[in-house]
């Protein structure tokens, strides 16, 4: 199976930034883990700050993909623009999130694109991701 992660905005600061809420990991380094974790699958990854850019890369993967694990980061509950690029593309589209937005601030207790997603995971650390892997191969 062909699967992206892709990481919204300030992700790249994992390891860095609220350890507290995103751990000490960087996700470069997780995402090695997942690689050597499923092999016989083909894991990429990317990360953008920018909407547009993960506007393009959904569009980009979108109908040659057997699924796309996303973290939006803030833009979960923001972005129109995102929604609708997951729900007109053909590959699934998992919504995941380290925490457990709903235990969070008022204002990130909504997403704005899960509804256009296979499925939502949150609030098992780094874990969301492998698991959102995992869900793909449980077809």
């Amino acid at each position: 199976m062909k699967i992206l992660l892709i990481n919204g905005p300030n992700l790249n600061l994992l390891g860095k930034r609220e350890k507290n809420i995103y751990g000490n990991s960087s996700f470069e380094d997780y995402f090695k883990q997942l690689q050597t974790q499923f092999t016989q699958h083909e894991l990429t990854y990317y990360q953008s700050n920018v909407e547009g850019e993960l506007i393009n890369k959904i569009h980009e993967v979108g109908f040659d993909y057997d699924g796309i694990v996303f973290n939006a980061g803030a833009y979960t509950h923001t972005s129109v623009a995102i929604r609708d690029a997951i729900a007109g593309i053909q590959t699934p589209v998992v919504e995941v999130h380290i925490s457990n937005i709903l235990t969070r601030e008022k204002f990130r207790h909504e997403s704005i694109i899960g509804p256009a997603c296979k499925g939502s995971i949150m609030g098992f650390g780094l874990d969301s991701y492998r698991l959102g892997i995992e869900s793909f191969l449980q077809r």
